[in-house]
């Protein structure tokens, strides 16, 4: 029995616009062929955007840095933030930032938003999932600990839920935790089999 996507994307080139290893692993394991290719974007968004708008459009600004493409290139893109007490909780910009947004994510319950941007010459996507992420209480110590243990500098939110933290710190996820990895792969692979190719 033929793989379904790699039998539709057979004659495409797959690009994933993406730094992360964990988007890597996960892309991965849909068992597609592709390749990373990143381009120099600024991530800055306007002031006015809130939760799923702002990733929306970083994923879009990303895909646009791709300019045009050839009608075998398919390019995902992506972009993470955690949403806390109504505001974006980006990556740490160092060790003290980092160690302020974990004392506040401590105990509560936060949102991970994820945008995904699908473009190829003819089409172009972009879909979100949210999902629930709900702390325990952290120690100056623990969050101390996991900082130095883990330098968690390129994660929005400051934390990895595949590290340390996440075993000891999340109590319950409600929706996807591939999400908070950084790419909602069941979603993604349901876009791409409906992709009008």
């Amino acid at each position: 029995m033929s793989h379904l996507l790699k039998e539709k994307f057979k004659d495409f080139h797959i690009i994933l616009a993406s730094g992360s290893p964990r988007r890597k692993e996960l892309l991965k394991g849909l068992d597609l062929d592709y390749s990373i290719e990143t381009k120099e974007v600024d991530e800055v968004y306007p002031d006015h955007l809130k939760e799923q708008e702002i990733t929306e459009y970083l994923a879009r600004l990303k895909a646009d840095a791709f300019g045009n493409i050839d009608e075998h290139t398919l390019i995902i893109t992506a972009d993470t933030i955690v949403w806390h007490q109504n505001q974006a909780v980006m990556k740490p910009v160092d060790d003290a930032d980092a160690v302020a947004i974990l004392k506040k994510l401590s105990g509560e319950m936060h949102l991970v938003y994820t945008s995904v941007c699908l473009r190829t010459q003819q089409f172009e996507k972009v879909f979100s999932e949210t999902t629930e992420v709900y702390f325990d209480p952290l120690t100056d110590d623990e969050i101390r600990y996991y900082i130095d243990q883990y330098k968690p500098f390129d994660k929005a939110g400051a934390y990895g839920a595949q590290d340390w933290i996440g075993y000891v710190a999340i109590n319950r996820i409600v929706g996807s935790y591939f999400n908070v990895m950084g790419l909602p792969v069941h979603r993604l692979y349901k876009e791409l089999k409906s992709l009008p190719i």
